[in-house]
């Protein structure tokens, strides 16, 4: 079950990296008259690229937070005269992992501004 799972997801996250790349092949391979005519070609694929990239972001570092928020608490109670310095590492480390869905975060809106899909 184990082996099935991670090929489903290997298979899901080379998706997800791959998308972009499609967006970029579209828009490489359309020539300049059929751009002026459909400005939005890319748009939806592009949308859909950087909602699943920041969902994949926001799932990893979420299950990171949790493991990390477990092993902190399961130290704590092992041993309470350490809380300080657990407390202190289990801060700095999800400052850490928080960071990564922020950068996630960038990149999707790097994809979309790229689309320009604000403007």
């Amino acid at each position: 079950m184990k082996k099935i799972l991670s090929l489903a997801l290997l298979t899901f996250a080379v998706i997800c990296l791959l998308a972009p790349v499609a967006v970029f092949a579209i828009e490489e391979a359309a020539p300049a008259a059929a751009k002026a005519a459909d400005s939005g070609s890319g748009k939806g694929i592009a949308a859909l690229a950087a909602g699943i990239a920041i969902g994949i972001a926001a799932l990893g570092t979420g299950i990171g937070q949790g493991m990390g928020l477990k092993g902190a608490t399961e130290g704590i109670a092992r041993n309470p005269g350490a809380s300080g310095k657990i407390t202190t590492t289990l801060i700095i480390g999800l400052a850490m992992i928080e960071s990564l869905a922020i950068y996630a975060l960038l990149v999707a809106l790097g994809i979309l501004i790229n689309q320009k899909m604000f403007f």
